[in-house]
């Protein structure tokens, strides 16, 4: 049966625990309910477009009141983990509630109209979860200023993801060896977080010692180009002009995999440097694309998409020893028992 948590407040309703506490709070009746759980949590991040996500079944007795839009917290140990909201309930006919809950980036997939001028990426995005009275947590000083930006009717999701990839590509830096700054936006326990990578590092070791099981997939059927194509339409001459990078005789991977082409448009009266952009893009896509998901390594609270880690494995075609980026991470709680599941990408394995 569901415990009434004593309490007032958020904090003291989700006082240190060992093992996996959930709550779930009634906004409507202030309560706050320690329900019974059935075959554990499951909760999954990614690194770019989607929400946090929680997903588990609680039994539903005479006791526990809750509904869409009632906040969740889960804590394991010492960590709080994941606040959210219900979203979706679905009942069966042995009295379970399988509920799913998302952290409020959930409200990055509304369409909007946006247009900012003049605006760095942490600048429009603390303006966009102030528009949508989100909590704003630590918003990393993203530095490079975009001279405009429209996003017209499409997900906020991709509006932020437009902007942190504009900054990416667009900052420059003292040093010309670093490597440009990537960023992960993530809801941290109710306060929208944005960092770079490079302070998502962990020391979590992925071998065969952690790891149940992995698979290993190399690929040219996505995200593989060898020629970068780009156009544009002359409106003095109503023809369209194409320049295509290399030559077809310059590249070694179309003779070996075929011509794998990439279109583009562009301005041509905006100043760009077309040859760093042609090196960047084909420095990126004209590769094999390789994906490595990892099956039951042991869970680690810091984990989410974004963080960094080490990986030593034997993939048949190579001794994998990276530092790899996690792009989704699914934490699995059984009985007190932590695990997860995560799908990974580098500098040699793409996704």
């Amino acid at each position: 049966m569901a415990d009434v948590v004593d309490s007032n407040t958020e904090d003291q309703a989700i006082q240190p625990n060992k093992g996996l506490f959930l709550v779930i709070h009634n906004k409507e009746k202030d309560k706050y309910y320690n329900p019974v759980v059935k075959d554990g949590v499951t909760v999954d991040w990614s690194w770019k477009g989607a929400a946090g996500k929680a997903s588990f079944s609680v039994y539903n007795d005479a006791l526990l009141e809750f509904e869409e839009g009632d906040e969740v917290f889960i804590k394991y140990d010492e960590t709080k983990f994941f606040k959210g909201f219900v979203f979706t309930r679905g009942r069966d006919k042995d009295g379970w509630i399988n509920v799913t809950a998302y952290d409020q980036l959930r409200y990055f997939k509304n369409k909007e109209v946006y247009i900012f001028i003049g605006k760095t990426a942490s600048e429009i995005i603390k303006a966009i979860a102030s528009d949508l009275q989100l909590n704003i947590g630590e918003i990393a000083d993203t530095n490079y200023v975009i001279p405009k930006y429209r996003g017209s009717n499409t997900t906020i999701f991709d509006i932020v993801q437009d902007v942190l990839d504009m900054t990416t590509e667009n900052e420059t830096d003292e040093n010309e060896n670093k490597a440009l700054r990537l960023f992960s936006m993530y809801d941290d326990f109710g306060a929208l977080t944005v960092k770079p990578l490079e302070d998502m590092q962990t020391n979590l070791l992925i071998d065969d010692a952690t790891a149940q099981n992995f698979r290993y997939e190399s690929t040219i059927d996505k995200d593989t180009y060898n020629q970068i194509q780009f156009y544009y339409d002359d409106k003095d001459t109503g023809t369209r002009v194409k320049r295509r990078y290399p030559e077809e005789s310059a590249s070694e991977n179309i003779k070996r995999w075929g011509i794998l082409r990439l279109t583009e448009n562009i301005n041509p009266k905006k100043p760009l440097n077309y040859e760093e952009m042609i090196k960047k893009k084909l420095a990126y896509y004209n590769r094999v694309r390789r994906s490595l998901t990892i099956n039951n390594a042991f869970g680690d609270c810091r984990i989410r998409g974004g963080s960094m880690l080490y990986v030593r494995l034997d993939l048949g075609d190579m001794m994998l020893e990276k530092q790899m980026i996690v792009s989704h991470v699914t934490h699995k709680f059984t009985d007190n028992i932590h695990l997860m599941d995560l799908e990974l990408r580098g500098d040699v394995i793409t996704g």
